[in-house]
């Protein structure tokens, strides 16, 4: 499976103009899973604006984004602020996968960040637990940005079968190093790739640093993206990899033996 890192700045709040940039993309790419950054449907600085933009995953831009799946035979995974499925008038920060024939797939961020600069508490309810999801028989956990400081849940989709770890970010240029810490670890600790595509660009007061990556199961870099610019970078999976990985460092099956 090969896995493109869409580095595209949004435009903020225009949700037409944000698919019009997806799709180029997946036009113009090489992969079988695209993955987009954190709210980029949408932007992240949409502040109070994002309950008009919010949809269900029924709505118009699933529906496109659907279409164009179908069209290429490809699967794509994004941000994007949506309403619970459940409750009427809760909204969530959520990773939502598109995949052909309408497979809709959505994992909502359990750890929503609300401090500092961040308010997404203000608009944004928390999710109760990870969705393993599904790409044609190979098995990824989503987490979104904040996510990452939460070992655990990187963790139980590791134990879950997750062969990829997927961080959909919207990251400032004063968290860079954190994050580049992390992913490593990360893939190191779960003996996984884990995959970082964060936001770029400059969003109201917020810098976003792009600089999206992959680590492999052993925590080594495979590619990575430019900071600061609109940037395309994709691998290929290898499930010989990770195999090797956990012969080598058999964290997941200590953990399950415990």
């Amino acid at each position: 499976m090969r896995i493109a890192l869409a580095q595209v700045p949004c435009a903020l709040g225009d949700k037409k103009e944000n698919l019009s940039r997806m799709t180029a993309v997946v036009e113009n790419g090489d992969a079988d899973l695209y993955v987009f950054p954190e709210l980029f449907l949408t932007g992240y600085m949409v502040r109070d604006d994002v309950f008009r933009l919010a949809e269900g995953t029924d709505g118009a831009s699933i529906r496109a984004v659907e279409e164009l799946c179908d069209e290429h035979g490809v699967h794509v995974l994004f941000g994007m602020p949506a309403w619970d499925d459940q409750v009427p008038g809760v909204l969530r920060n959520s990773a939502v996968l598109v995949s052909p024939n309408e497979i809709v797939q959505r994992y909502d961020k359990v750890n929503p960040a609300s401090f500092g600069p961040f308010e997404e508490s203000l608009y944004f309810g928390a999710g109760t637990s990870g969705e393993l999801m599904d790409v044609e028989g190979r098995k990824v956990g989503a987490i979104i940005c904040y996510d990452m400081f939460f070992p655990e849940l990187s963790k139980s989709y590791a134990l879950a079968g997750a062969e990829a770890i997927i961080c959909i970010s919207a990251s400032p240029v004063t968290s860079r190093e954190y994050f580049e810490k992390l992913i490593p670890a990360r893939a190191i600790e779960n003996t996984a790739y884990m995959v970082y595509v964060n936001q770029v660009g400059t969003q109201l007061n917020q810098v976003f640093f792009g600089g999206g990556e992959a680590c492999g199961p052993r925590g080594g870099r495979v590619v990575k993206n430019k900071y600061f610019e609109e940037d395309y970078s994709s691998f290929d999976l290898s499930i010989e990899d990770i195999l090797s990985a956990r012969r080598g460092r058999p964290t997941v099956r200590d953990t399950l033996s415990r």
